[in-house]
């Protein structure tokens, strides 16, 4: 029973975070920069809540450096700036950005209710996401190629992370709420049992 189990979640996984990836290459371009996806981390929300957030982590650890190898570019160009700055855009646009959507399942718990849960440990971890997009937005990529807007740093930084941020959010927001209900035994697990 427990291999199986095992198996399960391992199979889930790999199927959830390779369309988690596919979903990430369709983008729609915002209007300051950035790109919406859709919902390229619902899969990983999901991951989180059904299996609990350990394995949440896990789960986007993983999806996180495929799409470091998928962004490799960006991490090149951030090396014009030195290896503080390709480090930094490596662990704070990626590892730390993405892995950080899979402890949306901290909030999850046999007594809670679900649906709320996901709706709160969507938020937060999009805002850590943002938080380390708006980080490297103002520290390495202003630095590098000053905006053309003629905004400050910090306030380009935030208009651009947080338009596509924010498109994410609630999409995701929308999308896991509309399947929640058809979708309910298995965003709680309840199937496994």
């Amino acid at each position: 029973m427990q291999r199986t189990k095992t198996l399960r979640k391992l199979v889930e996984s790999a199927i959830l975070i390779a369309l988690a990836t596919v979903l990430s290459i369709f983008k729609i371009d915002m209007p300051m920069g950035g790109g919406l996806t859709v919902c390229s981390m619902l899969p990983l929300v999901f991951l989180s809540h059904r299996w609990g957030w350990k394995w949440g982590v896990v789960s986007a650890l993983v999806y996180s450096v495929l799409q470091l190898l998928l962004g490799m570019d960006n991490v090149g160009y951030a090396a014009a700036g030195g290896i503080v700055m390709a480090a930094g855009c490596l662990l704070l646009d990626y590892l730390v950005a993405y892995t950080l959507i899979g402890l949306s399942g901290i909030f999850d718990g046999p007594e809670k209710n679900h649906r709320k849960a996901i709706a709160i440990g969507i938020a937060f971890t999009f805002f850590l996401r943002f938080l380390c997009h708006f980080v490297t937005g103002f520290w390495i990529w202003n630095t590098l190629w000053p905006n053309e807007f003629g905004m400050g740093a910090l306030a380009y930084s935030a208009a651009y992370n947080g338009w596509y941020m924010a498109g994410e959010l609630i999409l995701t927001e929308i999308v896991a709420m509309a399947s929640y209900k058809p979708l309910e035994k298995f965003w709680t697990g309840a199937d496994l049992v």
